[in-house]
């Protein structure tokens, strides 16, 4: 059951453009399980409907995505047997996003990407900002490590070492110094930023589909773990260890208190 009467994805498509839209605007499109399962359908219908030739997501109102909803209410013990699992779910988005879907996903970051958020927009083949979009990576500062394949996309991306500084060393980054870090390919003006992330989209859809196709196939597979599943489980139960550590637990607690955490290595 969702917190709202609205679908927590929109899709809509656009000549040959599949455009799906995160829309918990009023929890900056945190990620519930409803949504992350609807992320998963809309991926996977666009990626069979052999008239769409590019995906493009991005979120409601002025965030992307603020991550995880870690206030989402639990499903009763007789409807979470109907639901996947947690780790089913994130290996199905980001497989989904990344290796499933053989058409280039472009993401439109139009405002806040943090944590989870930052993680599936990273899964996006290419990334246009909005001049106001923020980036944290947000785990480290919970005494947590990265999750949802950020730990495998974010060095084919950046870098190992330029990796290893934004997830350890997690500050608010601006669009233009994301540019700089190869974050996002393109940074366009928010009141223009819209008409951008379309005109891209839809510049990239007139690419014969089978070259697409093919291209990410190929650039893809250069770059995937020999097992992305063990990988991408393998990153949420380290995520859940810390988290339930000493070290994380005065974590987020010190974020709270707005202080500075006094580690112990436990």
């Amino acid at each position: 059951m969702t917190d709202t009467t609205e679908p927590v994805l929109l899709e809509e498509t656009k000549g040959h453009v599949r455009v799906l839209t995160l829309n918990r605007a009023a929890k900056k499109n945190a990620l519930s399980s409803d949504l992350v399962q609807a992320l998963i359908a809309g991926f996977a219908a666009a990626a069979a409907d052999d008239d769409v030739r590019v995906v493009g997501f991005t979120g409601a109102g002025d965030a992307f995505c603020s991550g995880a909803d870690l206030k989402e209410r639990r499903p009763a013990s007789g409807d979470s047997a109907q639901r996947p699992s947690m780790e089913d779910q994130v290996v199905r988005l980001v497989s989904g996003i990344r290796v499933d879907c053989e058409k280039p996903v472009i993401a439109g970051i139009n405002g806040l990407a943090i944590g989870a958020g930052l993680a599936i927009a990273m899964c996006a083949d290419m990334r246009i900002a909005s001049a106001k979009a923020r980036f944290h990576p947000g785990y480290a500062r919970a005494g947590s490590s990265p999750d949802c394949g950020l730990s495998w996309t974010l060095p084919q991306a950046i870098g190992h070492e330029r990796a290893m500084r934004f997830l350890l060393d997690p500050q608010m980054t601006d669009a233009d110094s994301a540019l700089g870090l190869g974050l996002v390919g393109e940074v366009a003006p928010d009141e223009k930023f819209e008409e951008a992330f379309l005109a891209y989209c839809r510049k990239i859809a007139e690419v014969a589909p089978l070259a697409s196709a093919q291209t990410k196939r190929l650039v893809t597979r250069a770059g995937i773990l020999a097992d992305l599943e063990q990988h991408l489980r393998d990153e949420l139960e380290l995520a859940r260890r810390a988290l339930k550590s000493e070290d994380g637990r005065e974590a987020v607690k010190a974020i709270f208190e707005k202080r500075k955490p006094e580690f112990t290595g436990r």
